[in-house]
């Protein structure tokens, strides 16, 4: 029996264009430059007591001549990140059913402090767990595990949703019916698939 229903954020709930191609666009960036500092600045922040993200980009923005101040970077970044709302409206629906639902998102603190403020549905969740907060970044499979463990749930009582073939693969070798996010029809199958609707 499904007690649980786990998101991933990012690329799922939250949908937004590529960061990357937004920064060639407007600042003329090359994405592989961006992605690579990207990946460097992502690895770090999405620890707990890590340095503000804008410490860490700020050598990038000024090796690349972009001129943001730590408002103005952080609401280029955050300002086209727009709800999923049919995959929401879905969710509500399993809260109303006494479906357990869980985020498990590898983020950092001042994104975090952002959704908080602008997105209401986020209270639909028992709980968010972000990797800056718990120490467990996917595809570790203690980020998994931390959060079964936390909520007395076994691995077949959840289904779990991520836009990351990695992830997807860890969840599923502990036991955890996992599927890979290619839109909402998929999730809605998959929940009346399992009688959650």
């Amino acid at each position: 029996m499904i007690k649980a229903i786990i998101f991933d954020l990012n690329g799922v709930l939250i949908q937004s264009p590529n960061l990357s191609d937004r920064f060639e666009k407007k600042f003329n960036v090359a994405v592989e430059d961006f992605l690579l500092a990207l990946k460097d600045i992502m690895a770090e922040t999405r620890k707990p007591n890590a340095r503000g993200a804008f410490v860490c980009w700020k050598p990038y923005l000024e090796k690349w001549s972009v001129r943001l101040s730590k408002k103005e970077f952080f609401d280029f970044w955050f300002s086209e990140e727009k709800e999923n709302s049919d995959l929401i409206e879905l969710a509500k629906k399993l809260n109303k059913n006494k479906i357990k639902l869980f985020i498990l998102s590898n983020n950092f603190s001042e994104r975090a402090v952002y959704y908080k403020k602008r997105f209401d549905f986020l209270n639909i969740f028992d709980k968010i767990y972000y990797s800056w907060q718990t120490g467990f970044i996917k595809p570790n499979p203690e980020a998994f595990i931390n959060l079964l463990s936390e909520n007395k749930l076994k691995p077949q009582e959840c289904i779990y949703f991520d836009n990351s073939e990695e992830n997807i693969e860890v969840a599923d070798s502990l036991g955890i019916k996992s599927f890979i996010y290619e839109g909402v029809d998929g999730v809605r199958a998959v929940l009346l698939d399992q009688k959650l609707l």
